[in-house]
C-alpha cells in the first residue's frame, strides 16, 4: 500500500504537507498564530459493519480523531461523506449514525458538514464512510520521525491485535467465536497525557498493518533500526491463541485504540507512569529501543533468539478498518 501511495498519489500530488505521509498534515494557521491547523482524512470500509466493541460508525470517528491526536492536536470538527448501498435496512443506518454521534460527543468533537450518495446494490458493502477531521495544536510542537534518535525507547499503550481478531471473529469465517472486543476508542487522553514531555519524539496509531508496520515506517523514515523485546509486548492470550490456530502474527494486526510512542530513554518511565495512571493505559509497556546499527525491525525472545519482522507485502485481513 505504501509503495502504491508513493508511486501514484505522491508522484502526482506531492507537496510539503502531503509528502511526509504522516497520520495528519500540519498546516499554517494565519488566523491564530499560536496554533497550527492539523488536518486528516480516512476511508472506512470495515466488514462486518458491526463487531464486538463497536461498529463502522464509532470506528470512523475514533480512527479520524486518533490520527489528529497522535499528531499532537486537539480534534475539533469532522466532515462525514456517506456511501449507502441500496437496501441497507434503515434500522442499521440509525444504529450506525447514533454510534457515530455518541463517539463524537464523548470526544467533544462536532460533525459540521458532509455528503451522502446512494450506490446500486452490489457496489458497496452496506455503507462506507469518507471522513475528514481538523484540529489545532500549539505552534512550535516538534513531533515526527525527524526527531527520533538512537537510544530512544519504544512504548505501546496497551495490548496489540485486539481489533483485528475481534473483526475476524465477527466474520465467522472459521467457525470460531469468543468474547474479545475491539479496542476501538479515542486515544486523545493518552496523547494529551504525555504531550508536555520534552523527550517525546513521535506518536503513531498502529492501525492497518499493526505495530510491525508502524515500526517499519519509522525505520524507513529515520534510517535507524528498532530492537523489540518479545516478552514485553502486551498481547492477550485469546488473541495469540487465534493467531496460532490461523497462522497470523498479532504484531501485524490492526489496533484502533492504541498509541506507539518514541520517547527519550530518560523519560520512558515517566511516560509509562502517565499512561498507566489512565484507564486506557494500564497495560502500557516499554517494548523496545531505537538502535543505530541497522535499519531493520528485530525482535528478540526471552531465550535470546532473534528474528526480523519483515515489511508487510499484503494486508493479512483486508477491510479491517
Amino acid at each position: 500500500m505504501r509503495r502504491l501511495i508513493e508511486t501514484v498519489f505522491v508522484r502526482h500530488l506531492g507537496n510539503p504537507w502531503l509528502s511526509p505521509l504522516s497520520d495528519a498534515a500540519i498546516l499554517p494557521n494565519r488566523l491564530e498564530p499560536d496554533h497550527d491547523l492539523v488536518f486528516t482524512s480516512n476511508g472506512v470500509t470495515v466488514q462486518p459493519l458491526f463487531f464486538p466493541g463497536g461498529n463502522i460508525g464509532s470506528l470512523a470517528v475514533h480512527g479520524t480523531i486518533n490520527d489528529l491526536a497522535v499528531s499532537g492536536a486537539k480534534p475539533l470538527y469532522l466532515s462525514v461523506n456517506t456511501f449507502l448501498e441500496e437496501g441497507l435496512p434503515l434500522a442499521q443506518l440509525q444504529q450506525i449514525i447514533a454510534s457515530m454521534a455518541e463517539a463524537a460527543r464523548a470526544c467533544d468533537v462536532h460533525v459540521v458538514t458532509g455528503d451522502t450518495k446512494v450506490l446500486p446494490r452490489g457496489l458497496c458493502g452496506g455503507i462506507y464512510f469518507g471522513i475528514s477531521g481538523i484540529g489545532v495544536r500549539p505552534r512550535g510542537l516538534t513531533l515526527g520521525s525527524d526527531q527520533i534518535q538512537a537510544g530512544d525507547a519504544v512504548l505501546v499503550s496497551g495490548p496489540v491485535g485486539d481489533h483485528g481478531i475481534a473483526v475476524l471473529l465477527a466474520r465467522e469465517q472459521f467457525g470460531l467465536s469468543g468474547t474479545l472486543e475491539s479496542d476501538s476508542a479515542s486515544v486523545l487522553p493518552l496523547t494529551q497525557a504525555v504531550l508536555d514531555l520534552p523527550g517525546l519524539r513521535s506518536m503513531r496509531d498502529p492501525t492497518r498493518g499493526g505495530l510491525a508496520t508502524v515500526l517499519h515506517e519509522i525505520a524507513l523514515a529515520t534510517g535507524l533500526g528498532i530492537q523489540l523485546m518479545a516478552e514485553q509486548i502486551p498481547i492477550r492470550g485469546s488473541v495469540q491463541s487465534v493467531c496460532d490456530m490461523l497462522g497470523y502474527d498479532p504484531l501485524y494486526l490492526a489496533c484502533e485504540g492504541r498509541v506507539v510512542a518514541i520517547v527519550a530513554a530518560r523519560e520512558a518511565d515517566e511516560a509509562l507512569r502517565l499512561w498507566q495512571d489512565l484507564p486506557q493505559g494500564r497495560e502500557a509497556r516499554r517494548i523496545g529501543t531505537v538502535v543505530p546499527d541497522h535499519r531493520r525491525v528485530l525482535i528478540k525472545n526471552e531465550w535470546g533468539g532473534e528474528r526480523t519482522l519483515q515489511e508487510l507485502e499484503d494486508d493479512p485481513l483486508p477491510r479491517i478498518c
